[in-house]
Parts: structure tokens; sequence; C-alpha cells
């Protein structure tokens, strides 16, 4: 560790003490930024720093997740960062968040003390859905972009107010579609035999996987 890392601490005491506030480059310096795959890790409870691009709408997935929230992807994972109040960003922002890990309904996600705990550092490229087997949405691929090809196996019902759901199969295992009232995904016309194309987060809801779409043009038919 170098001298100057190791008196960080004692500067910005010293700073607070004559009345300077610690300059923003030096709070920022001082957290530990992990990757989102270490923050996985971690147990409920650990307070992490991470960054990454925003890959959800916030709220998009409100009826169900009961928040402003939006996933969030670096480039070897993704989590669910959920927060009352909407930021007003966008997909393909990229932010730095510091919060608390938290189990919620078996999802892992990260929770903000403040909304001032996510700061916004641009705008990047788009994060590419992972393509994946049904049978392979699981634990490994939460909080991640992934997509899907598939056969419906039972077609679209209601599940109100939370939002609709379907299940789709491409042979190694049926996997469930949740679509959240906030999206507007309509499902009019989408019947058990069609091949779809599904895109979205992959999710969890109490002890089964799910694909959550954000957008219209996440659901596709394949012919």
């Amino acid at each position: 560790m170098s001298s100057s890392r190791r008196c960080l601490p004692v500067l910005l005491l010293v700073l607070a003490s004559i009345g300077f506030p610690p300059p923003a480059q030096a709070v920022e310096a001082h957290h530990h930024v992990s990757s989102i795959a270490e923050a996985r890790t971690l147990p409920p409870g650990t307070v992490v720093t991470v960054g990454g691009t925003v890959t959800t709408p916030p709220g998009a997935f409100e009826s169900s997740f009961f928040d402003k929230g939006f996933g969030l992807e670096d480039r070897g994972a993704g989590i669910y960062v959920s927060i009352a109040v909407d930021l007003g960003i966008s997909v393909r922002t990229q932010v730095r968040v510091t919060g608390t890990l938290r189990d919620s309904s078996g999802l892992l996600v990260l929770v903000p003390g403040d909304p001032a705990d996510v700061v916004v550092r641009g705008k990047g490229p788009a994060v590419r859905p992972r393509l994946l087997a049904t049978g392979a949405v699981g634990e490994r691929t939460e909080g991640r972009l992934v997509r899907v090809v598939a056969t419906v196996t039972r077609a679209p019902v209601p599940d109100l107010p939370y939002g609709f759901k379907f299940f789709v199969d491409d042979g190694s295992g049926e996997l469930t579609i949740f679509v959240n009232t906030q999206t507007g995904i309509d499902l009019t016309g989408l019947t058990t035999g069609h091949t779809v194309s599904v895109t979205g987060f992959s999710s969890q809801f109490d002890t089964h996987y799910e694909i959550d779409p954000r957008f219209q043009a996440d659901i596709t038919k394949r012919h």
C-alpha cells in the first residue's frame, strides 16, 4: 500500500476538523469498488460499492418488486439495485452504487442508503444479453440480462396485480416468464406451441427462477 493511500483517512479527518469538506475525488478514491461477482459472494448485510451499466428501466418491475429499482451489470455478473425513488436514469447509464446486500424473496439485491449513493458516471454501450438454454437460467445467471429461444408450454395467464406469466421450454427445463404490468407488454396472440425469443432480467422469486422482460421488443415470435 502506498503512503498516500495510507494517509488518506487522516487527511479527510484533518480537512473536516478545520471546516473544509473533503474533496469528492478523495472520498470516492477511499471507497473499495468490488466487482459485482465478488459482491455476490458476500453475506446479506454487507455494505459494498459496485459499478456497472444499467440494464433495465428504473421502476419497470415495480408491480412485483415494489420499488423504482433497476438491473446493473458489469463484465462478469449482475445484480438488482432496489431504491424507492426514480433517479431519472435510463438503460446504458453507467453508475457506481454503494449499498447493503439484502435478500428479497430469494433474489439478492443491493439497497442504497440514500439516492446520493447512486453516482452517474456517463453513458456506455448497451449490455448484450447472454443466450442460454431455459434450464440454465438459475442462481449463476441471476441479475444478468439473458435471452432464451423456446416453445411456449403454458399460455399467458394473469397474476394480478403483479403482472402476467407464461412458461417456455427448449427441452432443457421449463422456465417462468414474468411480465410486470409497468412494462405494458402486450401478450395477445401468444399461445401454447409458439416458438419465441425472450430477453430480460434473470430473476428469482421464492424457489423458482424466471426471466423478467423489459420492453415489447423483448418478446418476439419465431417462424
